[in-house]
């Protein structure tokens, strides 16, 4: 599981608010059992002012999604099967949100 790899949100009760889940976590802790993902979602899903460095808009699959980074989370590596894509190419702006959400810069 390479970081910044897209997987399909397979649960039913949040996979229509965020169809994708973007690995974060790096490939040094792929010992652990549970991944540190992000959501992705569609503008029509987000009711509050999306903060551009926090919730930074990015490209998959020819559609603009958000990177809703408030809702960071650890899941079971078994719920995340085959990759879908990657988000390698928005990798500073994933960092950019990790980092804003911790430190405020």
């Amino acid at each position: 599981m390479a970081q910044f790899d897209v997987y399909r949100n397979t649960n039913k009760s949040t996979g229509n608010r965020y169809p994708l889940l973007v690995n974060v976590q790096h490939s040094v802790l792929s010992t652990l059992t549970t991944r540190i993902v992000i959501p992705l979602s569609s503008k029509e899903w987000v009711h509050v002012v999306a903060m551009d460095v926090l919730m930074p808009e990015v490209l998959f699959e020819e559609q603009q999604y958000l990177l809703i980074t408030p809702q960071l989370s650890a899941v079971s590596e078994r719920l995340l099967s085959k990759p879908v894509g990657t988000l390698e190419h928005c990798r500073s702006q994933v960092l950019a949100a990790l980092d804003f959400a911790i430190t405020g810069i």
